[in-house]
């Protein structure tokens, strides 16, 4: 049982040897990536020592029982102890994503339902702001396209984490929001009371920490500029500083208008273009990767319905794990961990089973 633990001792290490070489710290980018790796196998490395730990422990104490009761006694506590402490490495060993680590770009989109979707949009985005503030990450709002009645016809913020272990990184708990969130509420606009059923779309795409970590040739790019506009298409501004990004060889196109200036929207936008460009890189190797993609609860794809959030009996479903609860109220308010927890434990049961297989 755990034959591949070894290698993986052995890598970490390596891996603490060069961290304790203050040259590494010349290139802050590889420093990133070796800290990355060294959180994520250290939760392996200690997992591996409680178990070999109790393995000898049980061992020694098997060998003593016929002469000392106490031993006796003590090989029934560490065999109790046993399951536990394999299941924890096993759950460990199952291969991550390799972006887990990643700070995150979250895109929410007002899907059908008009002004309620885009107001229920900006619900969202509040839902997202209130958890990442309950788990110490900030956010970032990089652009919004606000709607007549004050939600967001669609909005882009990125979040940024405070840990290198990658099982606490913001892509590895906020990966699975991406697909459709259903929404069955009495909108502000209906005078007669009656529920209403509308959407808007979640895309959760992990951020690029260097632009020198994904190169893009500037051949391949097409920037048109125009003035920028408001809700119902006014203009705002009265200068060309809104830009659109078109990268010929994907079709991936990012516009940007909110900043005041044409080289702030430019970055901006190239921050987000390397994001889409990155998890078009991953769906690609997924793509390819059938056991992976057999085990994966999480979509790029706005088009599959995820979850419902039903106001009236303050229920909130999921329909992937079975999820279930009736406190609305408080997951709106930022309590989305249980949510997500469900998510995460589906995940890493899919591969497990695929690794069984």
């Amino acid at each position: 049982m755990f034959e591949s633990v070894q290698g993986l001792l052995d890598e970490h290490a390596a891996i603490q040897a060069q961290l304790s070489d203050p040259a590494v710290y010349a290139d802050q980018s590889m420093a990133r990536k070796l800290g990355r790796r060294s959180a994520q196998l250290q939760g392996i490395v200690e997992a591996y020592n409680r178990w070999r730990g109790l393995m000898d422990d049980l061992e020694a104490a098997k060998e003593m029982a016929s002469e000392d009761a106490e031993f006796a006694a003590e090989v029934g506590e560490i065999e109790a102890k046993l399951p536990a402490a394999q299941e924890k490495l096993r759950r460990l060993l199952i291969p991550r994503d390799p972006d887990d680590a990643r700070n995150v770009i979250l895109e929410v989109k007002g899907g059908e339902g008009g002004d309620e979707a885009a107001l229920f949009a900006g619900d969202l985005l509040r839902m997202y702001m209130r958890y990442a503030e309950s788990r110490g990450w900030k956010t970032e709002l990089i652009s919004a396209t606000e709607s007549d009645l004050g939600g967001y016809k669609d909005v882009q913020m990125a979040v940024k984490g405070n840990s290198n272990d990658p099982a606490e990184g913001v892509y590895a708990r906020l990966k699975f929001e991406g697909g459709v969130h259903r929404v069955q509420r009495v909108p502000v606009t209906e005078s007669q009371g009656r529920i209403h059923t509308s959407a808007a779309g979640v895309l959760v795409l992990p951020e690029v920490d260097e632009p020198e970590e994904l190169e893009i040739n500037q051949n391949d790019l097409k920037i048109d500029v125009y003035r920028s506009s408001g809700p119902g298409g006014q203009s705002v501004n009265t200068t060309d500083s809104a830009v659109r990004i078109t990268h010929l060889p994907t079709g991936i196109v990012v516009a940007m208008q909110n900043e005041k200036s044409q080289l702030q929207n430019r970055e901006a936008g190239m921050r987000v273009l390397r994001a889409r460009i990155l998890a078009h890189q991953q769906e690609q190797i997924d793509a390819e990767n059938s056991a992976q993609r057999k085990s994966q609860i999480r979509t790029m794809d706005r088009s599959e319905r995820i979850r419902t959030y039903n106001f009236p009996e303050n229920r909130i479903a999921d329909h992937r794990t079975g999820y279930k609860a009736y406190n609305l109220d408080a997951v709106m308010n930022g309590d989305l961990e249980p949510v997500i927890q469900s998510a995460i434990e589906m995940d890493e049961q899919s591969r497990l089973d695929a690794l069984g297989e």
